[in-house]
């Protein structure tokens, strides 16, 4: 179902691999951003945000700074940190990291398959943020952080992804982070004609991580055919976004913690009185990373404890709300400590599954946060479930990996 397409890629040169990728923008503190872009004149960075090394741009127009993009896009390109593919062709990526190997298809695929529905969803997106990575986008021509799809196995795709990681890849290199990354280049007709085909058979494929992303390109592309009335037909660059297919066996979810500052306008007694109407609360010994679904642990006033919730309240048939991130939410986070909208409370905050429970305790014990809670992770199945149910998960409900480096990869579509 899927229609993908080969692209002319821009790989790091294979001396700088190490120094042009970089983690996305927002992962990295203000000033630790701007130590990266002064100590490295190749960083992916300065294509993202010109800003973090020209004060004199900050706070001017948003012209000046894409034109200072495009400046430095031309020099990446001069000095040879950006290096085109020759060939449109199709990549194996791999990524090895904290123990786990993970490979899939580096590809582009059509808006048309985002905006009709044949890639399904899982959240919701914010119009403001879907508009400020579609200007980005429209104004620098540079698509170089992949939506991640998931599908369920196909023996044709596996079997040409064997193939090509059987041989030596052309791009194999270790990230700051310890985490190894592998490409490998599919030119051969034959094969890409196979692999074109095999996903153009495949019955539904799902967004893992990254909506605002596919979101955002399909804004764009929308923009850019409206732009081009006439001369529009439908094959351009511009109607294609960065995808990387990984089957659901490759994709990992782990679970997103939840930390909530203070109990809002009740007392610890009444807290624990109103949890007990809708489960069955039993102290535990030892910190509480849930082994099962429909466990959730909870640390609060030195006492961890397992939350059971009882089987009346949630309904096994409605895939929203059988997630512990729904019922906790439901029945918990709104009616008891009055958290309303978890995206935009500030007595809430969130922590990925590679966060120890010993620093969630921590920040419980050193009085910055009231409670927390620990929750098993929501299943690949289970995000496939609340897609093919046009439903929408609750905010920070899967923390899925991979996360991928930026400019590993980049399309440019200008």
């Amino acid at each position: 179902m899927p229609n993908i397409k080969p692209f002319c890629g821009l790989k790091p040169a294979a001396h700088l691999q190490s120094k042009v990728v970089t983690r996305p923008l927002e992962n990295y503190g203000s000033g630790e951003a701007r130590l990266i872009a002064s100590e490295n004149s190749c960083s992916f960075l300065h294509l993202i945000n010109p800003e973090l090394d020209n004060p004199y741009l900050r706070g001017t127009r948003q012209e000046l700074i894409f034109k200072k993009i495009a400046e430095n896009f031309e020099g990446f390109l001069e000095h040879h940190y950006l290096e085109r593919e020759k060939l449109p062709v199709i990549y194996v990526y791999q990524v090895i990291h904290d123990g786990l190997c993970q490979t899939g298809i580096w590809t582009l695929t059509h808006i048309n398959d985002y905006l009709e529905g044949r890639i399904k969803k899982h959240e919701s997106t914010v119009e403001r943020r879907e508009k400020l990575l579609a200007d980005y986008l429209q104004q620098t021509g540079l698509d170089a952080n992949p939506v991640l799809i998931t599908y369920h196995p196909n023996p044709t795709i596996d079997g040409l992804i064997k193939k090509y990681t059987a041989l030596k890849p052309e791009l194999d290199f270790i990230f700051t982070d310890k985490s190894e990354h592998r490409i490998w280049a599919i030119a051969d007709p034959e094969d890409l004609k196979e692999m074109v085909a095999a996903f153009a058979k495949i019955p539904a494929v799902y967004i893992a991580d990254g909506h605002h992303r596919a979101a955002s390109m399909a804004k764009m592309g929308l923009q850019k055919q409206a732009l081009n009335e006439g001369k529009h037909n439908g094959s351009e660059l511009y109607n294609y976004f960065t995808t990387v297919y990984m089957n659901t066996e490759e994709v990992k979810v782990l679970e997103f913690n939840r930390l909530v500052r203070d109990l809002g306008s009740i007392t610890a007694k009444e807290f624990m009185e109103d949890l007990n109407n809708c489960f069955e609360v039993v102290p535990v010994a030892d910190a509480l990373k849930p082994k099962h679904l429909h466990e959730i642990g909870m640390y609060f006033r030195g006492q961890w404890y397992a939350l059971k919730p009882k089987p009346a309240i949630y309904d096994e048939h409605d895939p929203v709300g059988v997630l512990d991130v729904s019922i906790l939410q439901n029945f918990i986070l709104e009616p008891i400590l009055g958290i309303k909208d978890p995206r935009t409370d500030a007595r809430i905050t969130f922590e990925g599954g590679r966060t120890k429970l010993s620093e969630l305790q921590e920040k419980v014990d050193n009085g910055l946060f009231v409670i927390a809670f620990t929750l098993f992770p929501t299943s690949v199945a289970q995000v496939i479930a609340v897609a093919e149910a046009d439903g929408v998960m609750p905010p920070k409900s899967t923390w899925v990996e991979p996360k991928f480096l930026v400019g590993l990869l980049t399309n440019y579509f200008n």
